[in-house]
């Protein structure tokens, strides 16, 4: 294997999934301005996630609709007089 191709900088940080509120601590190397306090007392960095393990249909085995982009309002909205039509027949 190649040497000193991996970072050094692991630290502790959270993530938490933005969906269903769950948190988790975890080593990265990852980037953030927003921090958090953890259940041990201490401020770590926090990385907020639209999905993870806990909200993913794969994984929980519920299908829950996870709208974070608005992208149903799109969809409704740029097929809207399609379903007007159909409705009128």
């Amino acid at each position: 294997m190649k040497k000193d191709i991996h970072p050094k900088n692991y630290r502790l940080v959270v993530f938490k999934d933005m969906s269903n509120e769950q948190t988790f601590l975890s080593r990265s190397t990852i980037n953030t301005k927003d921090t958090i306090v953890w259940e041990d007392g201490q401020e770590y960095p926090l990385v907020k996630l639209e999905i993870s393990s806990t909200s993913h249909p794969f994984y929980t085995g519920k299908m829950k609709l996870v709208d974070s982009a608005g992208r149903v309002d799109k969809f409704n909205n740029k097929y809207k007089k399609f379903f007007e039509k159909k409705d009128a027949k």
